[in-house]
């Protein structure tokens, strides 16, 4: 017999909502509906007077050839981040479900850099790779490997995808862990008893199990790419060099906060806001038919 909560009146379950949909409205819908309005806007150099452009901050944003090389770095830097944290974060996982002595000290020190802020992952990189004072950027240099990351564009978006990788494997890390712990022992002993090696086992049982996991972690790492890397690349590279690991939310903040033009800027968080959507609804209407629940 299932048991339901049932309310004598309409007020209170509304009532336990408001909260919820007071914080999604103001902190949410009211700035997306701004961002909205001011991208067909635009100001004077004073910030006094504005215009209805229509579409001309649209059209000005595609015409520039800067920005298309923005979107280009979006898309490197999303994929190989999402790419890199998840296979990471899966095979440390399957590392620590094994039997071995101090498995929960090692889960446990897995879990730790993902209380670490963005901004600080970044400078505790910045004294591993930086040329001058960084361990292994000096050693590079020291074996003749011509390193500086903040001349060289390559390794300025090889630097920030791996710090931003970094940052969001032990996320990362709980959900496969928690997934692999789920998966029942029985199954996986038939199936060495039949004759099946640990490859096997991992890619015909265990990561079809573990596809519901996966696809959930690929909408949530993408979304992480696109948006809170931001304090990664500030901290680092802050978008170079030569606007090299500039990401479509970065060149919406240097526009809006630092150059003032809030036209063009909210026009760019329009088409960040639009492009996120539209993956998302990709990926669920092509991609989840490939989890098995």
């Amino acid at each position: 017999m299932n048991r339901k909560v049932i309310f004598k009146g309409v007020a209170l379950p509304y009532l336990l909502l408001l909260p919820q949909l007071l914080i999604t409205v103001v902190f949410f819908f009211w700035p997306a509906g701004q961002a909205i309005w001011f991208s067909f806007l635009r100001q004077d150099a004073f910030g006094i007077r504005t215009q209805f452009v229509g579409f001309e901050n649209f059209a000005d944003l595609f015409a520039d050839p800067l920005y298309i090389q923005v979107i280009g770095n979006t898309v490197v830097f999303s994929a190989a981040v999402t790419a890199l944290s998840i296979a990471t974060a899966l095979l440390l996982a399957v590392l620590a479900d094994r039997q071995i002595r101090g498995a929960q000290g090692y889960r446990t020190l897995l879990i730790w850099p993902y209380a670490i802020a963005p901004a600080v992952a970044a400078v505790l990189w910045i004294f591993m790779v930086h040329p001058s004072i960084g361990l292994l950027g000096q050693a590079l240099n020291g074996m003749g490997i011509p390193w500086d990351y903040k001349l060289n564009g390559a390794q300025a978006m090889l630097v920030v995808i791996i710090a931003s990788a970094w940052k969001q494997v032990s996320y990362n890390f709980i959900f496969f862990l928690a997934g692999l712990q789920s998966i029942p022992k029985a199954v996986l002993e038939a199936a060495a008893i039949d004759g099946a090696r640990p490859v096997r086992r991992f890619w015909t049982i265990i990561f079809p199990l573990l596809s519901p996991t996966t696809f959930f972690l690929l909408v949530v790492n993408l979304t992480y790419a696109f948006f809170d890397t931001f304090g990664v690349i500030d901290a680092l590279t802050k978008g170079g060099p030569a606007k090299s690991t500039e990401t479509l939310i970065y060149r919406a903040y240097i526009d809006g906060r630092v150059n003032l033009d809030l036209g063009s800027s909210s026009a760019q968080a329009v088409v960040l806001m639009v492009a996120i959507i539209a993956l998302t609804a990709v990926q669920f209407r092509f991609i989840e038919r490939r989890v098995h629940y």
